[in-house]
């Protein structure tokens, strides 16, 4: 049975308490974790303070060049990688293929690309005003990185934080989630195994109590990726200490059909960004608005693939479909889809546990229509298989729709009018919009939400310097002995 332990300083150490880590298929234990004890938080901090000097005086291309190195080893464990998320958190193979592929792929943009972004900037002055200065920004490390993330995404999420934190020049402390703990872990196994020096990247497992003890700690920032409620008590934490927060939180992804979509083309689009990773995805598309003219096609079409969609153990090969990640998880949705039903909601197909899968944490996709806002399954976020479809008059009143929720993450536009695709995504509220894609991360982009889908950005420029502070530097050229606004006052 494998286990996690927490790495602190460069070693490994073992806890007296434990959690299991589950594969959802079968409910089978694969594995413990160490959970952290409060004095190992701390000795997890302290070991990255002592070595953030180090790291940060090691230059940007050194630290480029352990990068480069860590990308090889995901790259070379690839195979293992995809098994081990399949077995803790249940996504088929394909799925954690690629998740292991595009992490290697955003570390490399961290060595390669991205150390571009740290040149700074030369500041004009006005020269009537202030003759003979010159200034310009630097940018810095900020210290030590605290990073929170999830089980959806257990390789990719962590690393993209990672990854851009280290390259600032920061050392980090990483709290995996409890769910995939394994997987935490081998992202410590991986840096170790590069080269990366001690201390550098620490690892703390553990729940909700951790991640707080991780927060109030002597950190200097926060990169946190979860629920709404967890990163307002993030942000109540942080606050005691002013420190900066980097939040991705819940969303509700508008998914807007308009009525010259390609109809193959956005079915096709828009079933893969509802039900890829069983549902659980921030950027899924939760509110799929159709325009009527379109409606009864797409509905029937999709609900036809639906229909198709094979659930099981993500560790086969005929599979589309995994379990949920736990237990919980499936109680909250049935609990969402019958609040739907008993309100008015119609179900077109789904909408139960699937039969022959008695032991994992399974539920058939699902299709609702004739939703309102009272229903949870509108209300909250849904982390799971539901797709939530919508009729609008036209793009306008798609547009409305869309722009209802306070979850405004991503969103996504099909159209065969480039024009009209572009002039809707100008008007949607969402960090992030799609024209006739969706859900794909690409490493040089900006990714994250606004309102309470959170603050903050991962990836590209913007999502690196994140992690940095910029310092203003302000040099006289002169060689003159006072200035105009020194004292004394009143000289003529």
């Amino acid at each position: 049975m494998k286990e996690a332990r927490n790495l602190v300083g460069g070693e490994w150490q073992s806890s007296v308490l434990h959690l299991e880590s589950v594969n959802p298929a079968n409910r089978r234990v694969i594995g413990l974790a160490h959970i952290a004890s409060a004095d190992t938080v701390r000795e997890a901090v302290a070991a990255a303070r002592a070595a953030a000097q180090g790291w940060r005086e090691l230059g940007l291309w050194a630290r480029a060049s352990h990068l480069a190195k860590l990308a090889d080893a995901i790259q070379a464990s690839a195979d293992a990688l995809k098994r081990l998320i399949t077995a803790e958190m249940g996504r088929p193979l394909p799925e954690a293929e690629i998740e292991v592929l595009e992490s290697a792929d955003m570390i490399r943009f961290f060595a390669e690309d991205a150390k571009s972004f740290f040149s700074g900037e030369s500041l004009p002055i006005n020269p009537a005003l202030f003759p003979g200065k010159l200034s310009y920004t630097i940018r810095e490390p900020l210290g030590v990185v605290g990073v929170i993330k999830p089980w959806n995404y257990p390789l990719e999420l962590p690393l993209w934080s990672i990854g851009a934190a280290l390259l600032a020049g920061n050392t980090v402390v990483f709290k995996p989630s409890e769910l995939t703990p394994l997987v935490g872990a081998e992202i410590g196994r991986l840096a170790q195994e590069s080269g990366l020096p001690a201390g550098v990247l620490n690892i703390v497992h553990g729940a909700g109590d951790t991640g707080e003890q991780l927060v109030d700690s002597d950190i200097d920032m926060i990169s946190f990726t979860g629920s709404l409620k967890t990163g307002q008590r993030v942000m109540e934490v942080a606050a005691k200490r002013v420190l900066k927060v980097s939040l991705e939180l819940g969303g509700s992804d508008a998914c807007l059909v308009l009525g010259d979509a390609d109809l193959e083309e956005a079915v096709n689009g828009t079933l893969w960004g509802r039900f890829t990773n069983c549902g659980q995805v921030c950027v899924s598309a939760k509110r799929i608005i159709v325009v009527d003219s379109i409606a009864d096609r797409f509905v029937q079409a999709f609900v036809n693939r639906v229909a198709a969609l094979r659930v099981g153990d993500g560790s086969s090969a005929d599979v589309d479909l995994g379990p949920l990640v736990s237990d919980a998880q499936r109680d909250r949705l049935i609990g969402q889809v019958t609040d739907a039903i008993e309100r008015g909601a119609t179900l077109l197909v789904g909408g139960s546990v699937p039969p022959g899968q008695p032991d994992g944490f399974f539920y058939s996709p699902t299709v609702l229509t004739d939703v309102t806002d009272d229903m949870r399954v509108v209300a909250e976020e849904v982390f799971g298989p539901v797709a939530v479809i919508f009729r609008a008059h036209d793009a306008d009143h798609a547009l409305q729709l869309a722009n209802q929720s306070q979850f405004c993450l991503g969103a996504s536009v099909w159209s065969q009018s480039l024009d009209r695709a572009l002039g809707v995504a100008s008007r949607i509220r969402a960090g992030m919009v799609w024209v006739n894609e969706i859900n794909v991360a690409y490493p040089n982009c900006p990714w994250g939400g606004i309102s309470r889908s959170g603050s903050g950005r991962e990836l590209g420029r913007d999502g690196v310097l994140e992690y940095t502070s910029s310092k203003h530097v302000n040099i006289d050229i002169t060689d003159e002995k006072t200035r105009p606004w020194w004292f004394p006052y009143g000289r003529s």
